[in-house]
């Protein structure tokens, strides 16, 4: 295993211990195992034998993360880099917390970003914040938005209406719909509730749900050039949207995956497998987390330099958010997401 090396470091080496908090049982499992091992390929790229990682079980809930989290401190660990979901993440951080150990979740849930404890996973905010400000950027005021009432489409919602505050903009009109409906009565309803001309509209669905409501918001505009139609980061990953013609052109933020395929390739040639995408968010974890062992007693991850990420550029703040720099992509009828714009030097733009 690729991540070996660091641990068979000679008993005269004093190693400072890292608790990975990992659902490595459970239906999670699997992808535990992933992360587990992007985050030793981390070590193993930084060779530093004064570091170890301890991978501790969450189970995939709260309670267990709580557990880990005691077993950890118990274990003499400097901090935790995990566990993967919000919920995991309430449960380990008030040990953590009290135990003064930094937390460098997986999670992209905002709300448990605070002080000591740092959300790594890509936010709903940052993406709303990067896709609006280009559509600004061409003349957009008023937005709409069509998403499912889930947890992923409420936060996007969310952070629609907080980047619109931001920004000085009209309140957004914003519909949010079950499995169940059409796809029309979410569109005629986003348009029903906005107080001007819908300049662009996120549809915060993947798949044929995103062609579906495309189709629905390009059939109500009929022939005009307007709304713009915007995505999201999970776009990415989904070349059918394509098939969709309404979807030509339309605009969605992510990483670059230039920064993305040289993880990839090592990870795959490490392990023999591909990296599931949030494995590169435990890459970054563990490069901080090792880089943090190290540094001068009292150092706080905040107070670490800025470094190149698996999906660019990452820089963490005092109060728990994590700066990240993403792209700007248009989706090609040949199913290709093609860069339009790279990301912006961190602290430029939007």
């Amino acid at each position: 295993m690729v991540g070996a090396a660091p641990s068979a470091a000679p008993p005269d080496v004093p190693r400072t211990r890292v608790a990975l908090l990992l659902p490595l049982s459970g239906q999670q499992a699997a992808l535990g195992q992933a992360l587990q091992q992007a985050a030793e390929l981390a070590l193993f790229e930084k060779n530093d034998r004064r570091v170890e990682f301890i991978p501790l079980d969450t189970g995939g809930n709260a309670m267990g993360a709580g557990d880990a989290a005691r077993r950890a401190v118990s274990l003499g660990a400097v901090s935790l880099v995990g566990p993967l979901t919000g919920g995991e993440t309430a449960g380990a951080a008030p040990v953590a917390q009290a135990a003064r150990l930094p937390v460098l979740a997986f999670t992209n849930d905002a709300s448990q970003a605070r002080q000591g404890v740092w959300t790594l996973g890509i936010t709903p905010e940052q993406q709303m914040r990067r896709v609006i400000g280009l559509a600004m950027s061409s003349g957009a005021r008023q937005f709409g938005m069509v998403a499912p009432d889930d947890a992923f489409g409420r936060a996007l919602a969310q952070a629609m209406r907080q980047v619109a505050a931001d920004f000085n903009l009209p309140s957004p009109a914003i519909a949010l719909f079950n499995d169940r409906a059409s796809a029309a009565g979410p569109v005629t309803e986003m348009s029903r509730r906005a107080t001007s001309a819908i300049d662009a509209v996120v549809i915060g669905a993947t798949g044929f749900r995103a062609r579906e409501l495309a189709a629905a918001v390009r059939a109500g505009a009929q022939e005009n050039p307007r709304p713009l139609l915007l995505g999201h980061a999970l776009w990415i990953a989904d070349a059918g949207l394509a098939n969709e013609p309404a979807l030509h052109g339309a605009l969605f933020p992510a990483p670059d995956e230039r920064a993305r395929s040289a993880f990839d390739g090592r990870f795959q040639q490490a392990f023999g497998q591909r990296a599931p995408r949030i494995a590169g968010v435990a890459h970054d974890a563990a490069v901080l987390a090792a880089g943090l062992a190290v540094a001068p007693a009292g150092t706080t991850p905040d107070a670490m330099p800025r470094f190149d990420g698996v999906d660019g550029p990452v820089q963490l703040r005092a109060n728990g958010a994590v700066e990240r720099s993403l792209g700007l992509f248009r989706v090609a009828p040949n199913g290709d997401a093609v860069l339009v714009e790279p990301p912006m030097p961190l602290g430029v733009g939007f």
